[in-house]
């Protein structure tokens, strides 16, 4: 039996985002201009809470560096800001000419590379701030990517990551999919995230662990948060299609998940000071 290799895995993690940018399927309509509206309306009427994590504002007057622009949503608003640079990296050509795309449209620009969040290209202590919304967790070696972000921060500078909770209503479904109803309930759930959430190898962590990750930081929280695939709402990502998909959101207990289990979301919001 061969062992994957990190590299290997990165090429399938390549791979499957370059066929579909992350929220692809939400940028519809005849020009440019609408389709990339309709990305934005739909990214924030179902994670309404990004803007407040992301605190795009800060921006203004800062060195600031994106970790996975996807297809430029946030990498707009943070353009939008003012900042004094604005830099975005991604591991797929993709994301990047969507990005670049996007901004344009809009008359804004940012230096925008193709880079391994394991090992940017940066200078220590090139940014004021460091934005990554759902990315380090696809990437092989995650630990090693929040050093890099920790490396790239100048003291007092503040990094702002969202990675995945083990411990969520997310998990829990794929586990009962996966696990329970293929037969096989003894599947953990880390191969279960690693198996069928997105891009192959992905992985969710618990709060300890982000906090073991991020100990190189002299003041880390960490929040959890309900996303709209634990509430079944939207669509809930490029794997997952069906009339079972479907008949579950029509019967989803949203209420009793937002009341009774608010720590169980598949979003670890952190926010970290160097």
């Amino acid at each position: 039996m061969t062992t994957e290799t990190p590299e290997h895995l990165k090429c399938q993690v390549r791979d499957y985002w370059d066929a579909e940018s992350c929220g692809e399927i939400y940028a519809m309509g005849d020009e440019p201009g609408s389709r990339m509206a309709a990305l934005r309306r739909a990214r924030y009427d179902l994670e309404p809470y990004i803007p407040e994590f992301a605190g795009f504002e800060d921006g203004a007057g800062r060195d600031v560096l994106e970790i996975g622009v996807g297809m430029g949503c946030d990498h707009l608003r943070w353009a939008e800001s003012g900042p004094r640079s604005l830099t975005g990296v991604d591991l797929t050509d993709r994301a990047i000419e969507f990005t670049r795309d996007h901004l344009a449209l809009q008359g804004l620009s940012s230096d925008l590379r193709q880079a391994d969040a394991e090992h940017l290209p940066f200078d220590d202590a090139s940014f004021d701030l460091v934005y990554s919304w759902g990315v380090l967790h696809h990437s092989p070696n995650t630990p090693r990517a929040i050093d890099e972000v920790l490396r790239m921060l100048r003291p007092g500078g503040v990094a702002r990551v969202m990675i995945y909770h083990r411990w969520s209503m997310t998990g829990y479904m794929l586990w009962a999919r996966y696990g329970l109803l293929a037969g096989r309930p003894w599947r953990s759930l880390a191969a279960i995230y690693a198996s069928h959430l997105e891009s192959p190898g992905t992985k969710a962590y618990t709060r300890n662990q982000a906090r073991k990750m991020f100990g190189g930081f002299r003041d880390v929280t960490v929040e959890i948060q309900l996303n709209h695939g634990d509430l079944l709402q939207g669509e809930v990502g490029q794997r997952h299609r069906g009339p079972l998909l479907h008949m579950a959101k029509l019967l989803w207990p949203r209420w009793v998940i937002r009341k009774f289990f608010p720590r169980h979301g598949l979003y670890l919001m952190i926010t970290a000071t160097k």
